[in-house]
Order: C-alpha cells, then sequence, then structure tokens
C-alpha cells in the first residue's frame, strides 16, 4: 500500500524543500511541499492540506484553527518544527482525534546564544554605534556591561536554563522564575531588582500579555528587556510606551506582534532598540536537527510510538 500522503504547507522562506529532512520523508509517503507564501491565508491553507494524513508544520504563520482543522478530515497528525504551539489550536486538535508533537529543546543553545547576544548589542550599543562611525562620527558615550549586573530570567526551560548558565558566565547575579515552580523570586521581586529582563516562556492563555503597564512600571530606568520568546507574551502599546517614553533604557528583539514587522511600525525608529528577524535558532545545525526531529515525530507516529507529543487525541469515557 502507498504511504500517507504527508504535506508540508508554509515553507517560506524555505529550509524544508531538498533538505535530508526532506529525503527521508519522501520513504514514508508522497510528500507536497509548498514553497510559496499563502498559508497565513486560511483558505489557503485549507486548500494545501485538504487531502494531507499528516502536516509537517514549519512556520507560526500558518494557523491551524478550529475551523481549519473542521475542513480537513483526512488529517490525523501535525508536526511542529520547533517548540512553540501557539499556531495550533490544541484542544481543537485533541478534540477531533488530532496528534500533534514539537521538536523541544533543538534550538535551545542557538537562541540561548542569540539571547546573550542581544543583550550585549543593545547594552553596547552596537548598531548605532557602527551606524554613526559608517556616518563619519567617532562617537564617545557610555556603555552598559554585563558583570556584576542582575539578570532577571522568566522561563526555566532549556533555553532558559542555558542563558542562566550563560549569564553567570558573565559573572551576572541571576534571579530566575517558573510556573512550574523552583523560582528564586517572586515576578514582581526580579522586576525591580534586574538589570536585564529576559523572557522564555510559553504562549498560552497565562502569559499573554505577562509583561504590560503595571510590570514595567515596576523595572528600572535602566533596565533592558531582551525577548526571544513571543512577542505576545509583552502587551505591544505598553512596550511602546515604555519605550517611547524611556520607562526602561532599551530591548532587543526578536519575536513580534506582527510578523514580518511592516514598515510604519514604531520599533523601527527607535536606536535604542535592537532587532532581528525572529531568527534566533537559525543555524546550520539546528535548522539540519529540528527539522530531521519533525520527520522523526512521524515516522514514529506512523510505526505506532508517538514521541514528542503536545496533544493525543481525546478518548471517551466508556
Amino acid at each position: 500500500m502507498p504511504g500517507p500522503l504527508i504535506v508540508v504547507p508554509d515553507d517560506f522562506p524555505s529550509v524544508f524543500e531538498k533538505s535530508a529532512a526532506h529525503d527521508r520523508c519522501a520513504k514514508l509517503g508522497e510528500v507536497r511541499v509548498y514553497t510559496a507564501r499563502g498559508a497565513d491565508d486560511p483558505a489557503e491553507l485549507i486548500k494545501r492540506i485538504d487531502a494531507a494524513s499528516v502536516v509537517v508544520n514549519i512556520r507560526a504563520h500558518a494557523r491551524f484553527t478550529d475551523e481549519v482543522l473542521a475542513a480537513c478530515r483526512r488529517l490525523t497528525m501535525i508536526s511542529i518544527w520547533g517548540t512553540g504551539t501557539d499556531n495550533v489550536d490544541l484542544d481543537a486538535a485533541g478534540r477531533r482525534g488530532l496528534t500533534v508533537t514539537n521538536t523541544p529543546g533543538v534550538n535551545a543553545f542557538a537562541v540561548a546564544e542569540h539571547t546573550l547576544a542581544l543583550m550585549l548589542a543593545t547594552a553596547r550599543k552596537i548598531p548605532k554605534i557602527d551606524r554613526e562611525m559608517r556616518g563619519g562620527a567617532w562617537p564617545r558615550e557610555m556603555l552598559t556591561q554585563l558583570l556584576g549586573k542582575t539578570l532577571g530570567v522568566f522561563g526555566t526551560g532549556k533555553i532558559g536554563a542555558r542563558v542562566i548558565e550563560l549569564g553567570r558566565a558573565f559573572g551576572m547575579d541571576v534571579l530566575a522564575w517558573s510556573s512550574r515552580g523552583g523560582t528564586t523570586a517572586t515576578k514582581d521581586q526580579i522586576l525591580r531588582a534586574a538589570d536585564f529582563v529576559t523572557l522564555h516562556l510559553r504562549l498560552g492563555p497565562d502569559t499573554r500579555g505577562f509583561l504590560g503597564r503595571r510590570e514595567f512600571s515596576l523595572m528600572k530606568r535602566t533596565a533592558i528587556l531582551v525577548n526571544t520568546g513571543r512577542g505576545a507574551l509583552v502587551e505591544r502599546e505598553a512596550l511602546l510606551d515604555a519605550l517611547g517614553h524611556t520607562r526602561i533604557a532599551g530591548a532587543g528583539l526578536d519575536v513580534f506582534h506582527d510578523e514580518p514587522l511592516k514598515a510604519d511600525d514604531p520599533l523601527l525608529a527607535m536606536p535604542h532598540v535592537v532587532l532581528s528577524p525572529h531568527n534566533a535558532g537559525q543555524t546550520p545545525e539546528v535548522l539540519r536537527d529540528g527539522l530531521l526531529r519533525a520527520v522523526e515525530n512521524v515516522e514514529n507516529y506512523l510505526a505506532g510510538r508517538p514521541t514528542d507529543v503536545v496533544v493525543a487525541p481525546v478518548t471517551k469515557r466508556t
């Protein structure tokens, strides 16, 4: 019997097509890869995956809502490349008999390194100084060092834990908070004490808007925020207000409420904000290992021994 139809509806920008993961996936069944943008449109997403048994999800802009899942009755599994699952209605997936998997931890070290890079670039004002020097200036302003500063880490999974290690290696005092316990201080205590605040929480109903106006009012005016988690962990208007009125000293951001950023986004005009395009985990090693693991999760699911399960089908009690 032929294998299942496996669809990659959102390989834009393309990382999956013609990769080792693509070759491995082709051994499991028929594979269709869509490399043109369009999966962010629900009707187009449905069109692409309507006949699929399995979807390999590459990008978070493809949103698997209850309406999308309801229209795709053949679908039994979504294998997500990456840790975040906020683009999938997990409750609807379970009710509709779907298995959802992800690839936790594959990008942890790369994202942690990028977090430190954003901290350093913002604290040392490297992008601003670079621009000024290319314009003929020789800037002589004061910079911020990490040694002796307090680092507040929210989220202590694999990424957060690695950030804690790196922060301590720089000589920073670390305060950590986790929704799962094992915290060294309360949320408010960390916000008041931290010179750097970094976010590594999963986005969910309890963490959406984790930082808002109240939280920014607690932070030092010299504090720097780094977010490599999800844009919606921070209330957008509160962030813009805090940065626009220098209620905090700056921010290093890899994630945003709208991706890609629009040309008129106020963040683009703020010299004390360092930006990167949600690419903290974009290294050859992470791409290779993460995509292969996403395909391995498909293999294991088809063999009846699913791995890295986020949601399993809801079973009715008899």
